[in-house]
């Protein structure tokens, strides 16, 4: 696997959070690409093509999920990964998140082991 295609897209804007995502990434064998709004994070997809994003829906920009669906309108990034992390939680907005084209919907505060085994099999750890 090319190193391009070894890229996770972080949009994080809580710094600490976007650290510690960034070292999991880092430490299962990617790079991370490290975002604090929508727009920031749309335009590193477009130019790194990453093997997964991981999106937090409040944020700066364009939130997650315009974010997302903007992904999805554009046919050469929409296969994109895009897990969602959030600390909504209500069945409605797992719903609204899933609808705009999300992959998964994981909930803050997320089992840190769960989410490395999914950035692990991305990024071919």
């Amino acid at each position: 696997m090319s190193e391009a295609r070894r890229v996770v897209v972080i949009a994080e804007d809580e710094p600490r959070l976007a650290a510690s995502l960034a070292f999991i990434v880092e430490r299962e064998g990617g790079r991370a690409v490290v975002t604090d709004n929508g727009l920031e994070a749309l335009d590193a997809i477009r130019r790194e093509r990453p093997v997964l994003a991981l999106v937090d829906v409040m944020m700066p920009g364009i939130d997650g999920l315009e974010l997302t669906r903007r992904v999805r309108a554009e046919a050469d990034i929409a296969d994109l990964d895009i897990i969602i992390l959030t600390a909504l939680g209500q069945a409605d907005h797992e719903r609204q998140a899933l609808a705009a084209g999300a992959s998964r919907y994981v909930r803050k505060p997320f089992d840190v082991r769960a989410l490395r085994e999914i950035i692990a099999a991305a990024v071919g750890g």
